[in-house]
């Protein structure tokens, strides 16, 4: 199946979710990211705002904000550029839609990096929405640890992948 194809029908399981049901699962992926050791132990945490659609990741961000360095990607052309979150950061509506803070870039590095995906495999294997903004992103933090978020429907036996995506290291799901 094609990434495309793969990602109209991933959009279609997720429509078969009530909100209700996606935040519930949401709740559950977030508590086992809280508990991972490699989330405990960073300190710099690059998390994102969640589109309605992947697991919801804003009041999450609320609760670490204050205890932990909480950076989120901000999208400047075809580039992710990360703003580490102040406690009078003020948040605007994307390109996408995403709630983005206001705030200078942020230049230092990260103890571990969260994405989001339309769909995952064991082997790391991410497809994102197609513009490759994360793939980019992550190639220029190579040594970083990296944990996607998805729910029990995106985690698939194989996803398609090309030389250019980056493997996630670990998958949280339910």
């Amino acid at each position: 199946m094609d990434k495309k194809t793969l990602r109209q029908n991933i959009r279609a399981l997720k429509k078969q979710h009530s909100q209700e049901e996606l935040l519930a699962q949401s709740k559950k992926i977030l508590q086992r990211l809280e508990e991972h050791p490699r989330f405990l132990q960073a300190k710099k945490v690059m998390l994102y705002a969640s589109l309605p659609d992947e697991v919801q990741t804003l009041d999450f961000i609320e609760t670490w904000r204050h205890r932990k360095s909480i950076i989120l990607p901000t999208v400047v052309g075809d580039d992710i550029i990360p703003v580490e979150l102040a406690d009078n950061v003020t948040f605007v509506e994307g390109d996408f839609h995403i709630p983005e803070p206001q705030s200078h870039p942020y230049s230092g590095g990260f103890d571990l990096i969260v994405v989001p995906g339309m769909a995952f495999d064991s082997n790391g294997h991410r497809l994102g929405r197609g513009r490759g903004y994360y793939d980019r992103f992550l190639a220029q933090h190579p040594q970083v640890p990296t944990i996607g978020l998805c729910f029990d429907f995106q985690l698939l036996p194989e996803v398609p992948s090309e030389p250019h995506d980056r493997i996630i290291n670990e998958i949280i799901s339910l």
